[in-house]
């Protein structure tokens, strides 16, 4: 199977609230690679590349959350990974 990649956009209760860290442990719990960042606006922009089943996986739980945050929304555009990820990490910039 091709490997995927999703870049996706979490709006709601997300910055704040260990969302991003979440998210790294989320994905590279599942094996996934890629990156998660705040945006200035007060979302978080994250890209997964993986098998497609395994990224909607994290997705799911990433739309669910750490305790503290409420997810209201999430936008995911597909396509095909690029391969230009060794793992999965948080970014700062």
């Amino acid at each position: 199977m091709d490997e995927m990649q999703a870049h996706v956009i979490f709006t709601g209760r997300v910055q704040g609230v260990f969302f991003r860290s979440f998210t790294e442990e989320t994905a590279r719990g599942l094996g996934l690679k890629g990156w998660v960042r705040n945006l200035s606006e007060g979302s978080v922009e994250a890209v997964f590349e993986g098998d497609r089943d395994t990224i909607q996986e994290a997705i799911k739980k990433c739309s669910k959350g750490p305790p503290d945050a409420y997810v209201d929304n999430v936008d995911t555009r597909w396509g095909k990974a690029r391969g230009e990820f060794s793992s999965f990490s948080v970014r700062y910039y």
